[in-house]
């Protein structure tokens, strides 16, 4: 008998009359506002406008979540086209299946085509967001507890996650908690890019590379203690190959942007430093001519009066 160990819900969905509230969706929503809460907060600080990072979120979710997906069903293409499977049931997000790499790479996709639209660099875009995006991944993965799924080896530690359902192959058990280790690792990876970042003054990206990187660490041996059924490459799961080659990628490009772009970007967003758009220019410029044109006639006023009083001066002379 186990002493201690983290219970599984006994169900990842609850029915509010026809309307299903499923765990899974509520963790990745939960997780998109604290990235875009956070990210707009680093975006503030650095000059940027508040709003912007929401409204560079509304192309970069859509497709971050269409990446994700897709990345999924690719890898895991049997679970929906082998024999006995329904296909439609690619299309069923809220059940679970988002690879984080798809994600990442549709989901910038998405913030390039925002940030293009704001006459914003993206790099600096990313930066201010990396945090955030770890911190909903380390939300996100409890929708994996949710569906008791994703999770270790047999283990007899006091922290095993018990796992009770029996459907799709699953044995009931004691295993490792994965989607714990990972959620916990993506809050370290969190406070990481926040320290470095303030003690570096990271900029053109690093932060984000950081992230990606650090990340990537983490997923390596998270990645293989899980038991789930998984394509792999000379012995090794796909996602633990995948998982070296980005951190490599990762480190090699804040290696070479650090000496290309030292530095931070001194401007982030045109126009937000000094809190003003077209109309508050135009003002300016009204202003200006304003004070112009009050300066013209003082100078004006006083060529008169030096002409009057060199005049009263010449009659009494």
């Amino acid at each position: 008998m186990e002493l201690a160990y983290i219970p599984s819900p006994s169900r990842g969905v609850i029915h509010l009359g026809p309307i299903p509230l499923r765990g899974y969706a509520f963790c990745i929503i939960i997780g998109v506002f604290v990235a875009v809460w956070l990210g707009n907060k680093r975006w503030v600080a650095r000059g940027g406008r508040v709003g912007t990072v929401a409204d560079i979120a509304v192309w970069a979710v859509p497709f971050g979540l269409l990446g994700g997906r897709l990345y999924h069903v690719i890898t895991d293409y049997e679970l929906y086209f082998s024999e006995g499977r329904d296909w439609v049931d690619a299309f069923k997000v809220w059940e679970g299946g988002l690879g984080i790499w798809g994600a990442i790479a549709l989901g910038a996709l998405g913030a390039w085509i925002g940030c293009r639209r704001r006459g914003i660099p993206l790099p600096a875009y990313a930066d201010a967001v990396a945090p955030g995006i770890a911190l909903a991944q380390a939300i996100g993965r409890w929708g994996n507890w949710f569906n008791q799924e994703l999770y270790g080896k047999p283990t007899d530690l006091p922290w095993a996650l018990h796992i009770t359902s029996s459907t799709d192959g699953r044995v009931p058990g004691y295993y490792h908690p994965t989607f714990l280790y990972e959620s916990l690792w993506c809050i370290g990876v969190a406070l990481l890019v926040i320290w470095a970042d303030r003690r570096f003054k990271l900029g053109h990206g690093r932060a984000f590379a950081l992230y990606v990187a650090a990340y990537c660490a983490g997923r390596g041996w998270i990645e293989y203690m899980r038991i789930d059924d998984a394509h792999h490459i000379l012995g090794v799961r796909l996602n633990v190959w995948t998982a070296i080659i980005v951190f490599l990628l990762a480190v090699t490009y804040i290696v070479v942007s650090a000496k290309k772009r030292p530095g931070r970007e001194e401007i982030v967003e045109p126009g937000a430093s000094d809190g003003t758009d077209g109309e508050g220019d135009k003002a300016d410029g009204d202003k200006t001519a304003e004070g112009a044109e009050k300066a013209e006639a003082d100078s004006d006023e006083d060529d008169a009066e030096k002409v009057t009083d060199e005049a009263e001066s010449a009659k009494k002379t």
